[in-house]
């Protein structure tokens, strides 16, 4: 298993945050990374994922929600192509701080058995997918809390 992580802390509550991130109908609006997802963020349902991580080309994903946890964790499963070829658990994680902040992590769990030939190319670019999101995510929030 191999795992990317970004994490950041925003200066608004877990429910705002909470909020923008399972808004999915919303988040052409914002999200660099996930741009788009059909489907409904409940347990057990497929979704339809949509990614453009920086410098690689757009890549769609069928997916099924494992938990939404509210305010506090979503997470989901895919494969590229075939189950156990490159699959990917997709985690968001929040945890509130005082004063009215919140700690975001959102991470991936890769596992498979082409894992270890693609991850030089896939590692990088997607993890930089993760923080650019996650630095959109952090603005969106903020701007939404001043309110």
């Amino acid at each position: 298993m191999r795992e990317l992580r970004s994490e950041i802390t925003i200066d608004a509550d877990a429910g705002t945050v909470w909020d923008i991130l399972t808004d999915i109908r919303r988040y052409p609006d914002w999200n660099p990374f996930i741009t788009s997802i059909e489907g409904e963020l409940a347990v057990g349902h497929k979704l339809k994922i949509r990614i453009e991580p920086p410098d690689i080309r757009p890549m769609t994903f069928w997916l099924t929600c494992l938990e939404r946890t509210e305010r506090k964790r979503l997470r989901w499963l895919g494969s590229l192509v075939i189950k156990g070829l490159f699959d990917g658990e997709h985690i968001f994680e929040l945890e509130a701080l005082a004063d009215s902040k919140t700690h975001f992590i959102q991470r991936e769990e890769f596992f498979g058995v082409i894992v270890p030939l693609l991850w030089g190319m896939v590692a990088p670019n997607t993890l930089r997918g993760f923080q650019a999101m996650n630095l959109k995510l952090k603005s969106r929030a903020e701007e939404r809390s001043q309110v």
